[in-house]
């Protein structure tokens, strides 16, 4: 099914709307790094990726990891909405029992490549199952999103060191850059700007652009895939806890809980048109 730029930007707002009842009030969750991503998962799931729920193992299927994975919620939402699994499973979220845990679980979770979390590895798998369906002869692409935060670790230059030298180009990296992390501003903590030179001298072809504008993030993907010879990295400006007003840029929904409020709130302002 092809989707129109607003039928996109509609199901990304169902997507936050999935992420704020997932983690509902009272107890902590991953709001402001989770929402910062939910248009480039809309559009990678509805739009680019080529993949089918009824067969999650089809062999030539387009793979997304979420590297940064503590914000599973987005991916949760999006495979829901996608259709892997009842809608129902999104409130059982961090429940005893639940497929749907704090991290991505690819032995529980249709759709998940692997198991992802621990912060700087989600590259470097990446980049491995990419190189896999080259050795293969298989036509798929392989999406991997990355936090500004998770930068700071150094497996993250090592994959892409070899990701460059192999000449791995079915391999699209994408940096969320909302600027924030677990304890504050990412360029306080751990600065690593100039962040589109770095990767230029690593041998990827960058491009950047804006996180959030659906129209845009579609004409990126379809730029990466004219490159040949080298992997991609899309730089995608976004921002901590986009459409939730009290979230955004606030770093305290990093991994903090609603209030009754609050969640109220969140609701109503990602109310469907």
């Amino acid at each position: 099914m092809t989707y129109t730029v607003e039928q996109l930007e509609s199901i990304a707002k169902a997507i936050r709307r999935n992420i704020v009842r997932m983690i509902g009030f009272g107890r902590t969750g991953h709001l402001g790094g989770a929402c910062s991503i939910a248009d480039v998962v809309t559009v990678l799931y509805f739009s680019k990726m080529k993949h089918d729920p009824k067969n999650p193992q089809m062999r030539d299927r387009d793979r997304f990891l979420l590297s940064k994975g503590h914000s599973a919620p987005v991916q949760y939402a999006a495979l829901a909405e996608a259709g892997y699994f009842p809608k129902e499973e999104l409130s059982n979220l961090k429940q005893i029992g639940s497929i749907l845990q704090g991290h991505p679980d690819m032995l529980k979770v249709p759709g998940i490549e692997a198991n992802t979390g621990s912060l700087g590895q989600g590259l470097s798998i990446s980049a491995g199952i990419a190189a896999a369906g080259k050795i293969d002869k298989l036509n798929y692409k392989v999406y991997c999103v990355i936090g500004d935060g998770e930068m700071t670790e150094g497996q993250i230059w090592e994959a892409a060191l070899a990701a460059s030298f192999y000449k791995i180009d079915n391999l699209v990296a994408i940096l969320d850059r909302n600027g924030l992390q677990a304890t504050g501003c990412c360029a306080e903590r751990f600065n690593t700007a100039p962040v589109a030179q770095k990767w230029e001298s690593f041998g990827w072809h960058v491009i950047e652009c804006n996180g959030h504008d659906i129209k845009e993030i579609i004409e990126v993907f379809n730029r990466a895939d004219a490159v040949k010879g080298k992997p991609v990295m899309v730089i995608a400006d976004t921002i901590k806890g986009k459409g939730i007003s009290f979230a955004e840029n606030n770093v305290a929904f990093h991994n903090g809980a609603m209030t009754r409020e609050q969640y109220d709130q969140a609701l109503k302002e990602l109310a469907e048109d």
